[in-house]
This record gives structure tokens, C-alpha cells and sequence, in this order.
């Protein structure tokens, strides 16, 4: 499976972003996909996931209220609307697929994209 992001880009704080993930490939072995963020100096962390199955979702403490995943299973697309930025939403995004658990932790993910940055200011 290939992951692609798009989206990323400056935005004032307050504002809001759209980021987008392509999955290409078999996608059929993809259980759980997910978005990570990782900030300069900072470990990687997660932000969101969803299910592809039945669409259940969670979402960080950091961003729950502000950010919703989603998907679009007819277009292998998974989404991300971080809404209310603020600098600390400031970091590279990852877009990752896991092949069987749902989770926050990065190592069950083991396909991921090249990243897109976020900058809020």
C-alpha cells in the first residue's frame, strides 16, 4: 500500500486545513488508518484513526474537538479538518495504514506516508 498526503501549508492560528491521504495499492490489507504528527525536537505522536470497517474513530486529547477524520472508501481517501489551529498543531503529518490494530502507538503501523507540513502562526 502507497500513502500520499496533500494539504499541509501556513495558516494562521484560529484558522483551519484540510489535510488528504491516497492509498493505492491492496488496500484491502489496511485494517486501520491513522494520522501522526511529529514536531522538531519532539516524538512522533498520534492525532486521529478510524477504522476503515465500520468507521469508528479517536482522536488524541490534544485534538478532540478540533480535528475529524474521515473517510471516502470509493476513493481510498482519508481525510483530516483541523479546525481552531493553534502553534502547537505546528509539525510534520503523517498519514499510516496498520494492517489489524487500531491504535496510538506507531510501531502497529506499517505503512506511512512521506508527510506533509503544518505551520500555524
Amino acid at each position: 500500500v502507497q500513502l500520499v498526503e496533500s494539504g499541509g501549508g501556513s495558516v494562521q492560528a484560529g484558522g483551519s486545513l484540510r489535510l488528504s491521504c491516497v492509498m493505492s495499492g491492496y488496500t484491502y490489507r489496511t485494517n486501520c488508518m491513522a494520522w501522526f504528527r511529529q514536531a522538531p525536537g519532539k516524538e512522533r505522536e498520534a492525532v486521529a484513526y478510524i477504522a476503515r470497517g465500520h468507521g469508528r474513530t479517536d482522536y488524541a486529547d490534544s485534538v478532540k474537538g478540533r480535528f475529524t477524520i474521515s473517510q471516502d472508501r470509493t476513493k481510498g481517501m482519508i481525510y483530516l479538518q483541523m479546525d481552531r489551529l493553534t502553534p502547537e498543531d505546528t509539525a510534520m503529518y503523517f498519514c499510516a495504514g496498520a494492517p489489524v490494530t487500531c491504535s496510538f502507538t506507531a510501531r502497529h503501523y506499517t505503512q506511512w506516508g512521506q508527510g506533509t507540513q503544518v505551520t500555524v502562526s
